[in-house]
């Protein structure tokens, strides 16, 4: 190996004593690909397994807490029948070398209409042609979603997951909560920048509580969360920074900050030229681990993003083009990385067919070759 990828490949110590062998995470995906019933599908192990082989953590593609979240396709962690499915993709993860850790959603008003209808913290749509006004939710209905990611929590121990990422990132519902677009409450759960932090303060308060109640051995707790809104009024880079002090005062394992590309800068909320990931890094650095994501593609990539001092990086689309990424920079092969994806490479790189559909029909998602 190369010795400028030398730090890629240095072990990381969580907070909670759990060792990662590498710095490497694969990313969270949404590969809509699961059976209707929320378990897990024979295409969908066989894509994990053929990337779980490197890295250090694999953070699964995104499983509901409820069984009203309409969102087809997704996994589901909503009732103790799945922990026996939830044990398979947690096997078939841990037994290729990684750490597995079960992202648990809520998506709020971005779940697709259905009979029960999208709900959020304010009944406020987007303004789109055709864009569906959610429900708001109720103080009963908040606070049993808050019971519903802890007994999801639950159920990844159960089923032998080294950890949970809460998703509070690209505008589901914990994020729905934070934002004053979508929350415009006057009750405990919003009205002021400090109460709309109330809802994803309680969503980790009760996963910390299943932890220490359920956990026989040390389990991580992350969190994904997205810096800044494009919409106004929205989350700017100052409530950002709001967000990421009063997260790493939680105790927390780690902070997993969605971008989609890890150098992009702030909009507005800040003086600041450089990238949300240095100023985050500066801001909160040293009290929780921070997980960095977005356009890395090479071993170069990669390597500079370290040079902020992040700790961890993320791969999600790389590791779908390249599952052997790791192995390839570990055996002096980076320059064989690939980086785009021809169409005849689904059975190659074993993409389960509802995600290579996704991806042939998003252009501009994939570099693809013509």
């Amino acid at each position: 190996m190369n010795d400028k990828y030398q730090t890629l490949f240095q072990p990381v110590q969580l907070p909670v004593g759990i060792e990662l062998k590498n710095r490497i995470a694969m990313a969270p995906m949404t590969i809509i690909s699961s059976n209707p019933d929320g378990s897990v599908t024979d295409a969908e192990l066989a894509y994990y397994a053929r990337r779980s082989g490197g890295v250090g953590m694999v953070i699964t593609a995104a499983a509901k807490v409820v069984t009203t979240d309409g969102t087809p396709g997704i996994l589901a962690a909503d009732r103790d029948e799945l922990i026996p499915s939830l044990r398979q993709l947690a096997t078939t993860i841990k037994g290729r070398g990684a750490r597995a850790v079960l992202q648990i959603i809520h998506t709020g008003r971005k779940a697709p209409q259905s009979e029960h209808g999208p709900v959020a913290p304010s009944a406020v749509t987007d303004d789109v042609e055709g864009a569906v006004v959610p429900r708001e939710l109720t103080d009963a209905e908040i606070r049993e979603i808050v019971q519903a990611f802890g007994q999801a929590t639950r159920r990844a121990m159960e089923a032998g997951f080294d950890g949970v990422e809460l998703h509070g990132a690209n505008g589901y519902l914990l994020q729905q909560f934070f934002s004053p677009f979508t929350n415009r409450r006057e009750d405990h759960w919003g009205g002021t920048l400090e109460k709309r932090l109330n809802f994803p303060l309680a969503v980790i308060e009760e996963v910390k509580k299943v932890v220490q109640e359920h956990a026989r051995e040390p389990f991580i707790v992350g969190y994904r969360f997205s810096p800044e809104e494009p919409e106004t009024p929205g989350i700017t880079m100052a409530e950002t920074l709001v967000l990421a002090d009063t997260l790493a005062e939680q105790n927390l394992d780690y902070l997993h900050v969605s971008l989609h590309d890890f150098w992009s800068e702030p909009r507005r909320g800040v003086e600041d030229t450089r990238s949300r990931m240095e100023i985050l890094h500066e801001r909160v650095g040293k009290k929780v681990p921070l997980m960095g994501v977005g356009n890395i593609f090479t071993a170069d990539d990669a390597a500079k993003a370290l040079q902020t001092g992040v700790p961890l990086l993320a791969l999600g689309r790389e590791l779908i083009l390249e599952p052997d990424w790791v192995e390839k920079i570990t055996e002096g092969r980076e320059h064989e990385i690939k980086t785009t994806l021809s169409l005849q490479d689904q059975a190659r790189l074993q993409l389960p067919d509802p995600l290579w559909n996704m991806i042939q029909g998003m252009k501009g998602w994939f570099p693809i070759e013509e």
